[in-house]
Protein backbone atom coordinates (compact mmCIF):
# COMPACT_ATOMS: atom_id res chain seq x y z
CA UNK A 1 0.00 0.00 0.00
CA UNK A 2 2.71 2.63 1.06
CA UNK A 3 4.70 1.83 -2.67
CA UNK A 4 1.54 2.32 -4.34
CA UNK A 5 0.79 5.60 -2.08
CA UNK A 6 4.85 6.79 -2.84
CA UNK A 7 4.34 6.08 -7.12
CA UNK A 8 1.66 8.18 -7.57
CA UNK A 9 3.28 10.97 -5.14
CA UNK A 10 6.12 10.45 -7.40
CA UNK A 11 4.62 10.46 -10.34
CA UNK A 12 2.44 13.70 -9.71
CA UNK A 13 5.48 15.32 -8.48
CA UNK A 14 7.43 14.38 -11.37
CA UNK A 15 5.09 15.84 -13.77
CA UNK A 16 4.64 19.10 -11.69
CA UNK A 17 8.37 19.73 -11.99
CA UNK A 18 8.31 18.52 -15.26
CA UNK A 19 5.77 21.09 -16.10
CA UNK A 20 7.12 24.08 -14.10
CA UNK A 21 10.66 23.52 -15.67
CA UNK A 22 9.91 23.03 -19.61
CA UNK A 23 7.21 25.76 -19.00
CA UNK A 24 9.43 28.29 -17.61
CA UNK A 25 11.89 27.53 -20.32
CA UNK A 26 9.04 27.77 -23.18
CA UNK A 27 7.91 31.05 -21.76
CA UNK A 28 11.75 32.51 -21.62
CA UNK A 29 12.01 31.37 -25.42
CA UNK A 30 8.99 32.58 -26.72
CA UNK A 31 8.82 35.77 -24.65
CA UNK A 32 6.05 37.92 -23.89
CA UNK A 33 4.60 38.55 -27.55
CA UNK A 34 5.26 34.80 -28.48
CA UNK A 35 3.49 33.26 -25.91
CA UNK A 36 0.35 36.25 -25.82
CA UNK A 37 -1.91 37.99 -28.04
CA UNK A 38 -0.76 41.33 -28.64
CA UNK A 39 -2.11 43.52 -25.57
CA UNK A 40 -3.47 41.13 -23.95
CA UNK A 41 -2.90 38.13 -21.21
CA UNK A 42 -4.49 35.27 -23.28
CA UNK A 43 -2.29 32.79 -24.55
CA UNK A 44 -1.43 32.98 -27.97
CA UNK A 45 -1.94 29.95 -30.44
CA UNK A 46 1.54 28.95 -30.48
CA UNK A 47 1.50 28.90 -26.78
CA UNK A 48 -0.86 26.81 -26.51
CA UNK A 49 0.34 24.18 -28.51
CA UNK A 50 3.42 24.14 -26.62
CA UNK A 51 1.79 24.00 -23.67
CA UNK A 52 -0.15 20.81 -24.92
CA UNK A 53 2.78 19.05 -26.01
CA UNK A 54 4.93 19.83 -22.86
CA UNK A 55 2.13 18.92 -20.59
CA UNK A 56 1.88 15.60 -22.49
CA UNK A 57 5.01 14.73 -22.17
CA UNK A 58 5.46 15.80 -18.99
CA UNK A 59 2.64 13.57 -18.44
CA UNK A 60 4.12 10.91 -20.38
CA UNK A 61 6.96 10.75 -17.58
CA UNK A 62 4.86 10.81 -14.95
CA UNK A 63 3.09 7.58 -15.55
CA UNK A 64 6.32 5.97 -16.37
CA UNK A 65 7.68 6.96 -12.97
CA UNK A 66 4.18 6.14 -11.18
CA UNK A 67 4.47 2.57 -12.97
CA UNK A 68 7.96 2.05 -12.51
CA UNK A 69 7.48 2.85 -8.52
CA UNK A 70 4.68 0.97 -8.08
CA UNK A 71 5.06 -2.60 -10.32
CA UNK A 72 1.15 -3.08 -10.44
CA UNK A 73 -1.31 -1.71 -12.73
CA UNK A 74 -3.83 -0.23 -10.35
CA UNK A 75 -1.91 2.91 -9.12
CA UNK A 76 -1.05 4.44 -12.42
CA UNK A 77 -4.76 4.08 -13.04
CA UNK A 78 -5.30 6.10 -10.07
CA UNK A 79 -2.72 8.61 -10.93
CA UNK A 80 -5.01 9.19 -14.24
CA UNK A 81 -7.70 9.48 -12.50
CA UNK A 82 -6.24 11.62 -9.88
CA UNK A 83 -4.85 14.24 -12.87
CA UNK A 84 -8.81 14.30 -14.62
CA UNK A 85 -10.46 15.45 -11.27
CA UNK A 86 -7.58 17.85 -9.86
CA UNK A 87 -7.35 19.38 -13.25
CA UNK A 88 -11.52 19.69 -13.61
CA UNK A 89 -11.27 21.36 -10.18
CA UNK A 90 -8.02 23.56 -11.16
CA UNK A 91 -10.54 24.75 -14.03
CA UNK A 92 -13.57 25.92 -12.06
CA UNK A 93 -12.12 29.50 -11.67
CA UNK A 94 -11.11 29.55 -15.34
CA UNK A 95 -14.67 28.23 -16.35
CA UNK A 96 -16.40 30.77 -13.91
CA UNK A 97 -14.52 33.67 -14.32
CA UNK A 98 -16.07 36.97 -15.12
CA UNK A 99 -14.65 38.09 -19.11
CA UNK A 100 -13.82 41.70 -18.25
CA UNK A 101 -11.78 42.71 -21.48
CA UNK A 102 -10.04 45.81 -19.20
CA UNK A 103 -8.41 43.33 -17.21
CA UNK A 104 -6.64 41.34 -20.20
CA UNK A 105 -4.42 44.29 -21.23
CA UNK A 106 -0.98 43.49 -19.95
CA UNK A 107 2.38 45.75 -20.31
CA UNK A 108 5.15 45.41 -23.54
CA UNK A 109 6.52 43.24 -21.14
CA UNK A 110 5.72 40.84 -18.48
CA UNK A 111 7.80 38.52 -16.02
CA UNK A 112 7.67 35.04 -15.92
CA UNK A 113 5.57 34.65 -12.65
CA UNK A 114 3.34 38.07 -13.43
CA UNK A 115 2.40 36.04 -16.61
CA UNK A 116 1.40 32.94 -14.69
CA UNK A 117 -0.56 34.79 -12.56
CA UNK A 118 -2.08 36.82 -15.28
CA UNK A 119 -2.44 34.47 -18.17
CA UNK A 120 -6.61 33.78 -18.85
CA UNK A 121 -6.53 30.59 -20.61
CA UNK A 122 -9.82 29.71 -22.65
CA UNK A 123 -12.49 27.34 -21.07
CA UNK A 124 -11.34 24.55 -23.50
CA UNK A 125 -7.87 24.32 -22.67
CA UNK A 126 -8.92 23.89 -19.21
CA UNK A 127 -11.28 21.41 -20.19
CA UNK A 128 -9.05 19.50 -22.45
CA UNK A 129 -5.67 19.61 -20.51
CA UNK A 130 -6.87 17.17 -17.49
CA UNK A 131 -8.18 14.62 -20.22
CA UNK A 132 -4.84 15.05 -22.49
CA UNK A 133 -2.41 14.31 -19.19
CA UNK A 134 -4.73 11.02 -18.28
CA UNK A 135 -4.15 9.90 -21.59
CA UNK A 136 -0.24 10.68 -21.45
CA UNK A 137 -0.14 8.92 -17.64
CA UNK A 138 -1.65 5.95 -19.41
CA UNK A 139 0.85 5.49 -22.43
CA UNK A 140 3.61 6.15 -20.17
CA UNK A 141 2.44 3.75 -17.56
CA UNK A 142 2.35 1.32 -20.99
CA UNK A 143 5.78 2.06 -21.47
CA UNK A 144 6.74 0.65 -18.16
CA UNK A 145 5.20 -2.75 -19.16
CA UNK A 146 6.80 -3.40 -22.10
CA UNK A 147 10.44 -2.96 -20.26
CA UNK A 148 11.83 -6.04 -18.90
CA UNK A 149 12.29 -5.97 -15.12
Amino acid sequence: MLRAILSILGGYLTMFVLVFVTFTIAYTILGTDGSFKPGSFEPSGTWIAVSFVLGFLAAIVGGLVCATIARTPRPPRVLAVLVIVLGLVISIPTLTAPSDPAAMERPDDVGNFEAMQSARQPAWVSLVNPFLGALGVTLGAGLRRRQPD
